[in-house]
């Protein structure tokens, strides 16, 4: 009985002395950064195959060095450069006969849009043709007078009188003309047209119908000050992009300050330098309006869109940048997702600087090391669910 209690003692004591071979007493082995969950034991491992995860908008990336450094994030909307914005109202009163361009056609500067008839323009041809025979008439007169007068056949009164009203007449003709060049009419126009109530409307410069107000038929006046113009003609190969800077962040920027602008995904748009700084915060928003001139030869730029301005601050530093949404924190921890041969598992990191929705990684996450960029949240979630013996199906 004695032999059968000793053999089963030493048994015990070569198993224990087996279970970790190559160790030794007093041996210091260096334990890897780990959370909370992981120091207790428990299972992290979120088991998932590649079609789920897919289903369940996961997307794995690889680790890169980025630049990281204080950004400016603004809202900023863009506009329509006003000096290429042009409002074509009546020069003249009269009756819309026909179009030459309409909404969305491409127009040069000097293209006609629209012709008027117009009663207004057929009186002051009458008006006009009527001064110049009298002026033509009264410098007949007077060059007569003036003749006589050498001869000493006539009066001094009669050539004063003549001179007075070749002067009348001059003034006449002259004030018919400057009604006519006020609604751009010329008078060798007006003696070469046949049909002298006819009026062209043009456009003063290039660009895009972008409105038309006016049908076939419809009278329009100029004394209507309320009228809406009968076009308006933008030119969007250059455009401005007005930035809201709150109120704290104005004394960052300045004249020829360098912004990048993307859409709300992060795309790059365009790059410029802010032209205009207002030196009033409104009241009601509490920001001011920064202002940038931006080439948009392509249009990509449309106005009304709304888009984010980035402006850097501080100095960049290279470090491994990866979305603020990858970041989640598991147990009061820090954590990146990283695959693994059956699913997904929460790593520890020690997270560093944030700026324009990257946050740098300091350490646990390795350059090239692949981790989930998207969907890390949904992971998350799943995680605590299982914690908590939740049920999937």
């Amino acid at each position: 009985m004695k032999t059968l209690l000793w053999l089963a003692a030493s048994a015990i004591v070569l198993a224990a002395c087996s279970a970790n071979p190559g160790e030794t007493a007093g041996t210091e082995i260096e334990a890897p950064y780990q959370s909370e969950a992981e120091e207790d034991g428990e299972d992290s491992e979120i088991v998932l195959s590649e079609i789920a995860a897919q289903a369940a908008g996961i997307r794995v990336d690889r680790a890169r060095i980025g630049r990281l450094g204080e950004t400016l994030n603004l809202p900023a909307e863009v506009k329509f450069d006003a000096d290429r914005v042009a409002k074509v109202s009546p020069q003249i009163s009269g009756v819309v006969k026909r179009f030459y361009a309409t909404e969305g056609d491409r127009v040069d500067r000097g293209n006609r849009l629209a012709l008027l008839a117009s009663r207004e323009l057929a009186d002051l041809k009458s008006d006009y043709l009527s001064a110049e025979s009298s002026a033509d008439l009264a410098q007949s007169t007077l060059a007569r007078e003036e003749a006589l007068w050498v001869d000493r056949i006539t009066s001094e009164a009669d050539l004063l009188e003549a001179r007075a009203a070749y002067s009348a007449a001059n003034s006449s003709l002259r004030a018919i003309e400057n009604k006519l060049q006020a609604v751009g009419v010329s008078a060798d126009r007006l003696r070469s047209e046949e049909n002298g109530a006819n009026f062209l409307v043009t456009t003063p410069i290039s660009g895009v119908v972008l409105q038309r107000s006016v049908s076939i038929g419809e009278a329009v006046s100029t004394e209507d000050a309320s009228a809406e113009p009968l076009f308006m003609i933008v030119d969007s190969s250059v455009v401005w992009v007005d930035l809201a800077v709150f109120k704290q962040d104005v004394s960052y920027l300045g004249m020829g300050t360098p912004v990048r602008l993307t859409s709300e995904d992060g795309e790059l748009l365009a790059e410029a330098e802010i032209a205009f700084l207002s030196p009033i915060v409104d009241e009601t928003s509490r920001t001011a309006t920064a202002r940038l001139i931006v080439e948009n030869a392509d249009g990509a730029l449309r106005p009304g869109r709304f888009l984010r301005a980035q402006i850097n601050i501080g100095k960049s530093v290279s470090v491994i940048r990866i979305p603020e949404e990858a970041v989640q924190l598991v147990n009061a921890t820090p954590s990146v997702f990283v695959p693994t041969d059956d699913g997904f598992e929460p790593l520890p990191v020690v997270t560093g600087l944030k700026a324009d929705g990257y946050i740098g990684i300091t350490r646990g996450l390795r350059e090239g090391q692949a981790y989930v960029s998207k969907g890390a949240f949904t992971l998350k979630s799943q995680l605590e669910k299982d914690s908590f013996g939740g049920d999937d199906d």
